[in-house]
């Protein structure tokens, strides 16, 4: 598939956020810049940086343009399905320790199609609500072959183009069918620390695996959600 020029001016910015060229609070170049540069018309431009925009890569700041995020942006793990948060809109996050290879557990396991035993890359974050305390807690696991083809999923600096797409140019594959699982159970330990909630609180827990055109496991990651806080809204024809 031909990759549109507004979608090319934006991933050459994410690569040259992600490099470092615009650090967090930096302001990237104008529309007006962009079109120059680019030889492009300033609507073109206008429409790239949008693409940035609604990912949470940049926010509108007056009187000086638009500036990378201080705060990285992510969706909700998995409630992909149209009229869900998570085409809705994104939230602040923080990621949690360092990215490290562990033994997933065993549903995880059977959704990467991994034996047990074998490790994956692991990458934990809370995502927050607008004032700050935490909505929902994700450990997203990545098989070997995809880690081991994309070593900076092992670095704790955020991806400013996106795993999604850092993936997909590190090894030729995408996403292009999804399978969410939602289950309900208590939060573990760590869960509730991470929650602020108190142990052993009711949580809902999506587990969400992205696969490729061949039917191929890009990454599962558990999206774990306090049940005061949990909402699914499904719409369809009657």
């Amino acid at each position: 598939m031909a990759v549109l020029k507004y979608e090319e001016i934006a991933e050459s910015l994410r690569a040259r956020i992600a490099a470092g060229e615009f650090a967090p609070g930096a302001t990237i170049p104008s529309g007006r810049d962009l079109a120059e540069q680019w030889g492009v018309s300033r609507a073109t431009a206008i429409k790239a940086v949008d693409v940035l925009r609604n990912d949470g890569v940049v926010v509108a700041k007056q009187g000086t343009g638009f500036v990378v995020t201080e705060t990285p942006v992510a969706r909700p793990a998995g409630a992909r399905r149209a009229g869900s948060a998570r085409i809705l809109g994104g939230m602040p996050f923080l990621r949690i320790g360092a990215p490290d290879w562990a033994e997933p557990p065993t549903r995880v396991a059977n959704a990467l199609g991994i034996s047990s035993g074998v490790l994956a890359l692991r990458r934990i974050r809370v995502l927050q609500l607008p004032d700050g305390t935490p909505n929902s807690c994700v450990e997203a696991w990545f098989p070997p072959e995809i880690a081991e083809a994309a070593p900076r999923l092992a670095d704790t600096a955020p991806i400013a183009e996106g795993t999604t797409r850092y993936v997909r140019r590190q090894t030729g594959r995408f996403p292009v069918e999804g399978v969410d699982i939602t289950t309900v159970r208590l939060a573990t330990d760590a869960e509730a620390d991470r929650l602020q909630v108190a142990p052993a609180t009711a949580v809902a827990v999506i587990l969400h695996t992205a696969y490729d055109e061949d039917g191929r496991p890009l990454v599962c990651e558990e999206g774990v959600t306090p049940s005061s806080l949990f909402e699914q809204v499904d719409t369809y024809a009657m």
